[in-house]
Parts: C-alpha cells; sequence; structure tokens
C-alpha cells in the first residue's frame, strides 16, 4: 500500500499501481466523473497515469481548475487536427496547444480552408467524439518516433522531435486511427467532450518566425455543456460589437490602409480630439505631482541602445537600423535611454532628487503582421512614459505614490476588474537578465517590501521581469478578449549604472541614483481601445468627441434659434454639432444615438417660447425641457468634474 496525500490534506491508501482514474473513484464516483487531469507531486499527468509510490494528489475538472480546462481543450484540438486529417489527408500537422480560452491548431494544408471546410471538420468532431475513441499514450525511442512521423508524412513533427532532448522520453496519443505527437495530458477518450465550436482562423508562421512558411491556425472552444457553449458564443457576439475596430470606424476614430503600412494606424479628427482629452488629463494630475514633462527624438543611434543593453536583449523587437553619414540610427522601441540622458545633461545635488521626468513618446516596435489589431497592438504607439530618479530613502514614498496615481486614475475613469502582479526575474535565465544577483536580490526585496508596507495585494510571477529590473505590473480584464498590462512601475538599478547616472549627496560624495520607470495610461493608443471596448464606444461627455447635438424640428422655422443654441454651448468651450439638414426629426435622433453623441438637444415651437431646449440623453432618452442657461451650465460642470 501506498499513501496518497489530497489537496485539503487528508491522506488515503491506496494499491501500488492504482491509476489516477482508481484514486478519484474512491474519494468519489462524482469526482471521477467529471476529472480530466491531476498533478503528482506538482507534474500534472493523465487520469490513467499509474501511482508506485506515496506521492502529493491533486485532482482537476474544467469547471475548478485552469489545468482541468487545458487538458479538456487540448484533447479537444486532437479531436479538431484528426477531424482535419480524415477530411484532408495530405494536410500537414504542426502543433496544437489550448490557451486561455480555447485551443488553436496550426495546419499546413494543400489550400487554404475556406468557412465551409471549417463547417465540415465542426461537424466531422462531433462524430469523433460520438465515437468516443479510447485516447492512448504510448513512448518511443527517439530513432522509431522520427520513423514512425516520417511513415506518416508528418515533417513538421519530425523537425520537433529533433528539437527535443536526447535524454527525453517521446510520447505520442492515439485515438482510433489517429496518432499525435505530444506530452501531454489528455482525457480518457474523446466522448468526455460534450460541446465544440470552430470559432475563427488566422495566418501564423511556423516557429513563429516570418522568415517561415505561413500556416493556417484555427481556433476553437468546447464545454462540457451546450448550454455553456450557448452562453460563451452569446459573449462573443456582444464582443463583435464592443470591438474597438468596429467602433473605431462607426465613430470616424482610426483608420488604417495597406498603402500607409499595417499597424500605423491614423487617427481621423474624432479621435485626435479623444487623444488630446487622454493626453491633457494624465499630463495635469502628472504636473500636480511635481513632474516636468520632456520632448525627444522618436530614434537614436545604435550605440544609445548598446549602452542601455536593450540592444542586446532587445534588437528582435526593434526596426532594422539604418546607416545615415556613417552613423548608425534605430526607431526608438522604447524611451529611457533618451529620459537617461536628459538627467546626465546637468550635475545635481540630493536636494534635486526626485526629479521626475515624463513625456508623452512615440516609440517603434516591429509586431509580425498577425499580431496586429486595430490600436490595440500596432508598430508606432504613443507610452505615457515617465522616469522618476531618486535616491534609495525615497524609493518607497515614490513607488507609493505611483500606486497611488494608478488607483486615482481607474477609480475616475471606473477601472474595476484589475489585479496586480509583482514581475521577478528566473535566476537560471542568464541570457535575459543583467547578470548582477546582488543588484537583483536588493531591488526584488525592496519592491516586496514596499508593496507590503503600502498593503497591496499581489502575486509573483517569476521570469516577467525586464532585463534590468523587477516590476509591478497592473493586469486588466478587459471587457473584451485575455487580459493584459495597462500599467506598470518598474525598478532599476541597472540603467542608471551603465549611463554612469550620478548625484552628489549631503556628504558631498558621489551617488548612483535609483530609477523607476512607470506608464500610467500604458500606451495612450492601447488605452483609447480598451477603454472604447468598455464603455461600447458611448465615453463619457468630458471624453466624447461630440458632447452634444442640437436639433432643429423644422430647418425653416427653428433654425435661427437652433443657431443660437449652437452658438451658446459653443462659446462655452462644449464640443457641438447643429444638424441643418432637412430631416424627420426622429431620423436625426437616431442617427445622434448611433453615434454615442450624449445630449441631443431638440428645437421646436415650444423650445423657443420658452427659450428652452428639449434635452434627451443617450443612455436615459428624453429628460424634458430645460432652460438654455442652465442646460449649458449642467454640462459644463459635468465635464470640469470629469463625471462619468
Amino acid at each position: 500500500m501506498i499513501k496518497i496525500t489530497l489537496k485539503d490534506g487528508s491522506i488515503l491508501e491506496v494499491e501500488s499501481g492504482s491509476t489516477v482514474l482508481e484514486v478519484a473513484k474512491k474519494i468519489s464516483e462524482g469526482l471521477a466523473r467529471v476529472a480530466t487531469c491531476a498533478s503528482v507531486n506538482g507534474k500534472t499527468v493523465d487520469l490513467r497515469y499509474e501511482l508506485n509510490e506515496d506521492a502529493e494528489l491533486n485532482i482537476y475538472t474544467f469547471d475548478n481548475d485552469l489545468e482541468g480546462k487545458k487538458a479538456y481543450w487540448h484533447t479537444t484540438a486532437h479531436i479538431m487536427s484528426q477531424a482535419v486529417k480524415r477530411l484532408f489527408p495530405h494536410t500537414k500537422l504542426t502543433i496544437g496547444p489550448s490557451i486561455d480560452e480555447g485551443f488553436y491548431y496550426d495546419f499546413d494544408p494543400e489550400e487554404n480552408f475556406t468557412d465551409e471546410d471549417k463547417t465540415k471538420i465542426e461537424e466531422e468532431m462531433k462524430k469523433i467524439i460520438k465515437e468516443d475513441l479510447a485516447i492512448e499514450r504510448f513512448e518511443l525511442p527517439r530513432a522509431d518516433a522520427i520513423k514512425l512521423m516520417e511513415e506518416r508524412g508528418e515533417s513538421y513533427k519530425v523537425l520537433l522531435i529533433e528539437d527535443l532532448p536526447e535524454d527525453e522520453p517521446i510520447s505520442f496519443y492515439q485515438q482510433g486511427e489517429f496518432v499525435d505527437l505530444c506530452r501531454g495530458p489528455h482525457l480518457m477518450s474523446t466522448g468526455k467532450v460534450k460541446a465544440v465550436k470552430i470559432l475563427s482562423s488566422s495566418s501564423a508562421y511556423w516557429r513563429g518566425d516570418a522568415k517561415n512558411k505561413a500556416l493556417q491556425r484555427i481556433y476553437g472552444i468546447s464545454f462540457t455543456k451546450n448550454a455553456d457553449l450557448e452562453e460563451y458564443v452569446t459573449k462573443l457576439e456582444e464582443a463583435k460589437e464592443r470591438d474597438h475596430r468596429k467602433l473605431g470606424k462607426e465613430l470616424g476614430i482610426f483608420m488604417t490602409h495597406d498603402l500607409t503600412g499595417k499597424g500605423l494606424p491614423m487617427f481621423l479628427p474624432n479621435g485626435y480630439i479623444i487623444w488630446e482629452e487622454l493626453e491633457n488629463y494624465i499630463k495635469g494630475k502628472e504636473k500636480k505631482l511635481g513632474y516636468k514633462h520632456v520632448l525627444t527624438p522618436p530614434l537614436g543611434t545604435v550605440d544609445l541602445y548598446k549602452t542601455s543593453g536593450h540592444w542586446d536583449h532587445y534588437k528582435d523587437n526593434m526596426f532594422p537600423k539604418m546607416e545615415v553619414e556613417g552613423e548608425e540610427f534605430v526607431l526608438r522601441p522604447m524611451n529611457c535611454p533618451h529620459h537617461m540622458m536628459i538627467y546626465a545633461n546637468d550635475i545635481h545635488s540630493y536636494r534635486d532628487l526626485p526629479i521626475r521626468i515624463g513625456e508623452i513618446a512615440r516609440d517603434c516596435r516591429f509586431e509580425a503582421s498577425g499580431t496586429l489589431k486595430g490600436i490595440e497592438r500596432v508598430r508606432t504607439f504613443c507610452q505615457n512614459d515617465a522616469h522618476l530618479f531618486v535616491t534609495r530613502e525615497q524609493i518607497e514614498s515614490e513607488f507609493k505614490s505611483v500606486v497611488d496615481l494608478i488607483l486615482d486614475v481607474y477609480k475616475e475613469l471606473d477601472i474595476k476588474n484589475y489585479r496586480f502582479e509583482l514581475s521577478l526575474r528566473d535566476p537560471e535565465d542568464t541570457v535575459k537578465y543583467y547578470p548582477d544577483d546582488e543588484m537583483w536580490n536588493t531591488a526584488e526585496d525592496t519592491l516586496r517590501q514596499v508593496l507590503n508596507d503600502i498593503g497591496i495585494e499581489y502575486i509573483e510571477k517569476k521570469g516577467e521581469a525586464a532585463f534590468y529590473g523587477p516590476k509591478l505590473d497592473v493586469q486588466v480584464k478587459p471587457a473584451v478578449g485575455n487580459e493584459y498590462t495597462l500599467s506598470t512601475c518598474q525598478l532599476d538599478f541597472c540603467l542608471p549604472m551603465r549611463f554612469e547616472l550620478a548625484y552628489i549627496d549631503k556628504d558631498g560624495q558621489k551617488k548612483t541614483p535609483v530609477v523607476l520607470h512607470r506608464a500610467i495610461l500604458g500606451s495612450i493608443d492601447r488605452f483609447m481601445a480598451f477603454y472604447l471596448e468598455e464603455t461600447k464606444g458611448a465615453l463619457p461627455t468630458w471624453l466624447s468627441p461630440v458632447q452634444a447635438k442640437v436639433l432643429p424640428i423644422s430647418t425653416d422655422k427653428h433654425m435661427e434659434y437652433a443657431e443660437k443654441v449652437y452658438r451658446a454651448l459653443k462659446d462655452a468651450g462644449v464640443r457641438v454639432e447643429l444638424d441643418d439638414r432637412s430631416e424627420k426629426i426622429g431620423y436625426k435622433i437616431r442617427e445622434a444615438q448611433v453615434q454615442k453623441i450624449p445630449y441631443m438637444l431638440v428645437l421646436g415651437d415650444k423650445e423657443i417660447e420658452a427659450g428652452a431646449v428639449g434635452v434627451r440623453n443617450r443612455k436615459d432618452g428624453d429628460l424634458g425641457q430645460m432652460p438654455l442657461d442652465q442646460f449649458v451650465e449642467k454640462i459644463k460642470e459635468e465635464i470640469e468634474k470629469k463625471s462619468l
């Protein structure tokens, strides 16, 4: 008998050689029915895994555990690839992992799959699920594994096997006639999957390298109940309505064109109004906190980035270098080297610190075309960037000030769904991270202590730090898609040393400052995408490109008064438009509603007689008649207070 320690700390004695599934049945038949995979001493395994010694065991399910979902979705990816091979036998397989929501598989087909093909693939997947094929794991020696894949014409799988460590066992999974190279884990049979849907497809390069062949990636999702799939599809439809690319086109916010270049959006007048308001908003807050704003060029010499260390760690994400008059330049991917040079331009005393340098800075990064998305993922963007040069004694107070600013902005903009991550280095990764153990230990301990002192809840993420130091990332869960980093604050002992920055302390000695890199809105571009999707394009009045629209019922009878109302609002600083078209008032109202305009002012005989406006709000509809002066004060106050 062996002892199995369960997640709740209880101990179960079972016979040596028992499978995880048999242990699950001993715990409860219900658990055995819903279990998808497990972990044994921290290693994720199939339910068929045999237990031969004392171990800690966690059993995962689809509903309660991410690992459980991943095993479920990974199995469904294999079901999809089996369906593809049945329908299109000459298609070559590459990789098919689970992701945060669902799965994908990259295929190399003879011809790209059409929408009709994808419908056929989904139907074939449902047949494979009904067949309830047993899923079996087996291992082969390296030479036999390569031979098997060569016999099946799977040249990409051969390449994957050749990249595996010599001493690593090479495992496969088989369901019916289908065999795939895979580590697992997987479900026990295809029939465990209950509801499935193919979602979309896109292009993807083999191994993510644009120099390699373009593949076709198909995304899918699966659930344990049809009702959950239907709910998910409904959410996807809502997500389409929120998509900032759709809203950006409908509301005249930005445009793209291949002739200009992929990933290079152009902001239209409405979009630039939003941009300016956001820029003025965050710069105003920073100025109150003592930030000094600068303007630096969007390129620099290669030597600048070699000095900072970015060239060694980041050059693959930069655009190619340019040679001009014997000097090499590159479009800048970040702003810290420029700000280091600004600090180095003068001699500083400890009395000058902290020095807070801010900039809405234009940056350029090479992103693969398949990853580009509207204004959320682009090749040129503007960061709400700043660098705080501080003494070691000032780290805690300045870091707390940055966190307070983040929380203040999130409260004012009604951003609620977020969490904090402390990103640390991986000590074993000597390539990515600056090699100075003492510096890293000091920096990480300092940040950890500051977060604990100010009472911020966070989780630690090893291997996610910048190459020069640990950082605090704020992860937001947007209304559409997966979570991503919006705000960040990074602690840096490294770059000040590389640039030989200094200040004179109170004893007249030279000291090296510490730098806090921080971005509150992240990039203005991505923040706009995020906020458009959060609000479905119905931006608060202070951010709306058009804040009020004047709608005379009759252009013959009411135009003179409409122009008076228009001028009163214009003079008060309100962004207002006058609809002077000879259209029916119902049509004008509906159109203004579609344009997400906060206020519509309907003007007829009664309004003229009362010196008033008929106020309609895009959310609440008809608010009734209001004296013109009163409405002007109301909307001015709403704009000034940045009311939501």
